[in-house]
């Protein structure tokens, strides 16, 4: 199979960077928004200005605001929120062709189903073969063409394979695995862990108390990601360890700026406030604190959050509730 055309649902910031990427791949790049601003600002300036400001598009995206005109394309990447990934894949159903592969770029949990998005993919496009992208990686970085490196997985391997080849592109290199699950479980809880280290960024806990929720939290990723039927060697990898540690590590996550904003004292109503893109991590929790109690995995810093931000703990309680756990042996 050649992939010429590809299709981006979804113009946010990581969705905008993605179309980069497949158009400096030599794709042909329809890119779907949802917002009329959005598609006047690309075909006026060539510029997302609400989402990712500053980065002209490459002149292979073309901007669209109906899914319709993603009917002929060859791969399609799907980039809504999480929480709208089923509706959206519901309303693309009538326009995609059996078999074009969709490639699952948004990182969570859905909330009330506690599905992964494969899951949600299985069941709203049971023809569509399945991939996941997932990895440490800036949506402004991406889009200027700074290095990064990413998982790309997908059960068929030889699918995956050509997949691989087709979005690589100068700066951007995608490592191929056959573990959905591990690749899905990554980047879903690390948004909720990035929250954590916001927290202490704020409260000014220091550079040992961040170091120690990461590698924590990596333990709890670990734990569900297995649960789950994923292997651990993948959250291992780029799409856990590595997202992890990019997430936790620098205020330009949606994530860690909310946690950072928690620490200093704001609300969750003031944090959020204003805000276009979405925390996947604020989205996310409750359902992770569901599936943790479902599967039977501890998970006490995702836990913890999930509680902070559903107002049922303070910032202050939440740390003296973590520092007073029992004492135990780290391999559990």
């Amino acid at each position: 199979m050649q992939f010429k055309r590809a299709g981006v649902i979804g113009a946010g910031a990581w969705g905008t960077a993605l179309a980069q990427v497949a158009a400096r791949a030599g794709l042909d790049v329809v890119l779907q928004a949802r917002e009329t601003e959005v598609v006047d600002s690309i075909n006026a300036r060539r510029v997302n200005e609400a989402f990712l400001p500053g980065v002209t598009l490459e002149d292979r995206i073309s901007v669209t605001g109906e899914l319709a005109d993603l009917a002929d394309c060859d791969v399609i990447l799907a980039v809504p929120p999480a929480q709208h990934m089923r509706s959206t894949l519901t309303a693309f159903a009538t326009h995609h062709r059996a078999g074009v592969p969709i490639m699952l770029c948004s990182k969570g949990i859905e909330r009330g189903t506690l599905k992964l998005m494969t899951d949600v993919l299985a069941e709203t496009l049971p023809d569509a073969p399945a991939a996941v992208l997932s990895g440490p990686s800036f949506a402004g970085e991406v889009a200027r063409g700074l290095p990064s490196a990413v998982t790309l997985a997908c059960a068929d391997e030889a699918l995956g394979e050509e997949l691989m080849w087709t979005l690589s592109a100068p700066g951007f290199r995608p490592y191929l695995a056959t573990d959905l699950i591990g690749a899905e479980v990554g980047g879903a809880i690390k948004n909720v862990l990035a929250i954590a280290c916001g927290l202490s960024e704020g409260k000014g806990l220091g550079r040992s108390a961040h170091a120690a929720i990461i590698t924590r939290g990596f333990a709890e990723m670990t734990r569900m990601g297995v649960a789950l039927g994923g292997q651990a060697e993948t959250v291992a990898g780029l799409c856990g360890l590595g997202d992890l540690v990019l997430t936790c590590s620098s205020p330009q996550s949606r994530n860690m700026s909310l946690g950072l904003a928690l620490g200093q004292g704001q609300t969750v109503e003031q944090a959020l406030a204003g805000k276009r893109s979405v925390a996947e991590g604020y989205e996310s929790a409750p359902a992770v604190r569901e599936l943790a109690a479902r599967m039977g995995v501890e998970m006490p810093i995702s836990l913890a959050v999930a509680a902070l931000l559903a107002g049922e703990t303070t910032v202050e309680a939440l740390i003296d509730n973590l520092l007073s756990r029992p004492l135990r042996a780290e391999r559990d």
